[in-house]
């Protein structure tokens, strides 16, 4: 049975490679209680996974996305690049705002340069090494 159904995804998934690790993926994700797409017919997790490939019951490039976003560590969120009139005009109003509104709090950060930040770093002293180590 595995075998036809390995023939039959390559249909969807030219790369076996990539149809391995597709199949592997979602053959975890039903392990781990995600609902099947195809009747079970007393099959494993890995054979019901490449039924659902072979079926097209689940779409490769999803789950290939899916499969991306589980190995990642670090999601960076896609947000749109505002270009250099919109933050300048951003920061206009957000000056002109604090400007009109003289109730609220007046927020201040500080600034160090570069020499400040080295000069504090040089005057860090590392611990004294002592016998007990």
């Amino acid at each position: 049975m595995a075998r036809v159904t390995v023939e039959d995804c390559i249909d969807k998934v030219d790369n076996r490679f990539e149809l391995v690790l597709l199949a592997g993926h979602r053959a975890r994700q039903i392990s781990q209680g995600a609902p099947i797409t195809v009747p079970r017919d007393n099959d494993k997790n890995p054979v019901v996974a490449l039924r659902e490939i072979a079926d097209e019951t689940l779409s490769p490039d999803d789950l290939k996305e899916d499969l991306i976003h589980s190995l990642q560590k670090h999601v960076e969120v896609d947000e749109p690049e505002a270009d250099g009139e919109a933050i300048a005009d951003q920061t206009g109003a957000a000056v002109a705002a604090t400007d009109a509104d003289d109730t609220e709090e007046n927020i201040t950060f500080d600034r160090m340069t570069e020499e400040d930040l080295l000069a504090g770093i040089e005057g860090l002293v590392p611990p004294e090494k002592s016998d007990d180590y």
